[in-house]
């Protein structure tokens, strides 16, 4: 499989962002474990609806990072328009972000919720226009 420049560009500036997530993991591993495993930053304790959603921040961004490398492999194979594959090729990983950070936001200041409705729609753009490019370019295969 040859992958277009695009999704080079994308893709691998999309895997620089692990990191972040496996210091987000040892972060919560530190917090659960209160320091014995881990690292535990700046003595940072979580009440039981803070620590539901980091957890829930930590799991989206891995689960939607993921999901936005497979888009832009996708995406390689959808036919749109080069500005709305665009849109959707950065939409995805945005929406990682946004969603995770909403969540993280949240458990200490509810106004960052607008975080997740942003992301979720990112999200949905990306999803969307993935698939109608898709569904568009089926007789090219057949």
């Amino acid at each position: 499989m040859a992958l277009s420049r695009q999704t080079k560009l994308v893709a691998g500036i999309t895997l620089l962002a692990v990191p972040t997530i496996q210091y987000g993991g040892l972060a919560l591993l530190g917090v659960l474990t209160r320091g014995s495993a881990g690292i535990v930053p700046g003595g940072l304790v979580l009440d039981d609806i803070q620590w539901a959603l980091w957890r829930a921040g930590h799991a989206h961004a891995g689960v939607w990072l993921v999901f936005s490398l497979l888009i832009q492999l996708l995406l390689d194979s959808a036919r749109l328009t080069s500005p709305l594959q665009w849109v959707a090729r950065i939409a995805a990983p945005v929406a990682a972000v946004a969603i995770s950070a909403g969540f993280f936001g949240v458990a200490f200041l509810p106004g960052f919720r607008w975080l997740l409705y942003f992301g979720a729609g990112c999200l949905f753009v990306a999803t969307i226009l993935s698939g109608i490019g898709l569904l568009r370019n089926l007789q090219a295969d057949g």
